[in-house]
Order: C-alpha cells, then structure tokens, then sequence
C-alpha cells in the first residue's frame, strides 16, 4: 500500500494496528475500520450480531468510542431469500444500537457467497489513543474473552457439535468489547489490540513488534471455551488457523510441555474475540478488577511483557 504522511495521521497500516486514526480537531480524532466475513453460525440473526461485534471491536481496541456504521453485504439473491438477509441485518443493528452507534446505509452486492459486516466509525481524544505499539517490558498482558471460537465454530460445520452447544460460544462472540475498552481507558493501560483472525498468538505477535519488546505466555493460564481442546485434538481446526500456526514458525517457541492441541488453540483464528491488553504490574489489579465491574467474559492474566527480539513469544 502507499504509505501517506500527513501530522493529522495519528495510527495507520504501519503498525499493523486495529483502526485507523486522523485527527480532526485539536481534541478529537476519528477511528476508522472495516470488517466483514462469510457465515460461522447456521442462525441469520447470529450472524448478523457476530459480525457488527467484530467490526465495533477495532473502534474499542484503540480506546475510542463508536459514532456510527454503514453495512457491507455480499448475497446470492437468487439462492438464498432476502428476508434471510433482513435477520442478518436485524442482528448487526441490534448490536449497533447496544453500542450507541448509529447505522446509515452502507452497500450490497450480488455475490455467489454470502458476506457481511461493517464500515465502523467511532472517536477518540488524540491524547487518549490507545495503540499497539506501547506495551513495555514488565506490563503484564491481560486476555477478556475466552479462546477457540475457530474450533468451535468449524466443529459445528463438521457436525462434531450441535447449535444447541456452541449458543455460549455464540452469546460471546456476540458481546461487545465495549466493558473491556472502559476498563481498560480507565486503568491506563499501556497498549492494547483485539484478538481477531491471526490468533492470539499472532495479534500478540504484531504488539510486541510494534512496541520493540518480548513476551512470556503461560499457556495453562489461557482462558478457553469448553471442548475447544477436546475438539482440536480431534483435528477440528481451520484452515486460518494451521496457516496462523505455520506463520509463527521462528517467531514463537513453545517448550515441551505445551501440548499440540493447545499450541492449535493459541493460534486459532478468533471472530470478534476480546481485548489483549498490556497493563503496568502496579496496576493490573485495578485493571482485573475494572474488568470484573464490567462483566467482561473474562478478566484472565495470561503472561507478561519482556526484553527481547521485538515480537518474540515463548509460550510455557
């Protein structure tokens, strides 16, 4: 991509950050993100809350606050009925509301595959951004959601689980980063992404490279969902994730003791998954508790910040 600069870009592609940021005004910049993918869940309306989840994640990882949305959808008109896609919106609405987003339009597109998600705008003060590219030796780094909605949700289009199953799953994915973003912006954390298609491992991966550091992960502190390892020894993984594992290949090194389903899991490829967030030490107890307050999925402590080959990670 070409590389703009101008002083009002605050956070571009560069850093392989969540959104980009361009200030406006001496005290306010606006956050700006897309995301959209094809159907995880059988259920329309699901999907639909799934995705606009996903999209307003990008605007909460930068600490900002989301303004408004458009929709992007792809449809096969002649295949699947319209009032399918009426549920699908229904739900991105609901959960844009929830978020105090306004929705304003956005485009479709005839499309053999069907796809959906959001242009999601939000603002944030110039001086409050919180980026990727922050976190420092010592911070500890705190996960909000659970892991292995990619093995899960590939479990279920293998018939190796039931709808009736992966509803928490569902009701997770569907819940928006917006206590996690509170809690975090309160504290004063020091760098922040959310856990999306690269994995924890990955979007980890690309934080520490941005801020020149290293990081411990112990990995029997990783919140997961139920059966997601029962499932991923099973070889219910997909294909984002074998090439997440494969990608971090002189990057990662996991000791012995890591088994390989959780090594899967560690880089399994998220929809609309929680804030990794990177804390001072003095205050991850306030950020734990900040988060509990919020009623995050999780508030989980799962390793720390260290000196080392920018973007490293040893996971024990």
């Amino acid at each position: 991509m070409p590389h703009a600069t101008d002083p009002r870009i605050l956070v571009d592609a560069s850093s392989r950050d969540d959104a980009a940021v361009f200030q406006v005004a001496p005290e306010r910049a606006i956050v700006a993100t897309v995301d959209f993918f094809t159907p995880i869940v059988d259920d329309a309306y699901d999907f639909g809350r799934i995705a606009a989840a996903n999209a307003f994640s990008d605007v909460y990882a930068m600490g900002g606050t989301p303004l408004f949305a458009l929709n992007l959808v792809a449809w096969p008109r002649e295949k699947l009925p319209l009032d399918l896609l009426g549920e699908v919106l229904r739900g991105g609405a609901d959960v844009a509301r929830e978020a105090g987003a306004f929705l304003l339009g956005g485009h479709s597109v005839d499309d053999p595959e069907p796809k959906y998600g959001m242009v999601a705008i939000g603002e944030v003060h110039p001086d409050r951004i919180v980026t990727n590219a922050g976190a420092r030796p010592g911070d500890v780094l705190v996960l909000t959601k659970p892991i292995g909605t990619g093995i899960l949700t590939t479990a279920l289009k293998r018939d190796l689980l039931d709808a009736a199953s992966l509803a928490p799953v569902v009701a997770v994915m569907a819940t928006l980063n917006a206590g996690a973003a509170r809690a975090a912006v309160a504290t004063g954390v020091d760098a922040a992404t959310d856990v999306t298609g690269f994995g924890l491992l990955g979007h980890l991966h690309s934080l520490l490279r941005a801020s020149g550091a290293a990081a411990e992960i112990i990995a029997a502190d990783v919140p997961l969902f139920p059966r997601a390892g029962e499932l991923a020894a099973k070889g219910s993984v997909p294909g984002g994730t074998s090439r997440n594992l494969e990608a971090l290949t002189g990057t990662v090194r996991f000791t012995e003791h890591v088994p390989p389903e959780i090594r899967v899991l560690l880089a399994d490829a998220q929809t609309s998954g929680g804030l990794l967030l990177a804390v001072p030490e003095s205050r991850a107890d306030s950020l734990v508790k900040a988060l509990q307050r919020e009623r995050t999925p999780v508030a989980a402590v799962i390793g720390r910040v260290v000196a080392g080959e920018p973007g490293t990670i040893v996971v024990r």
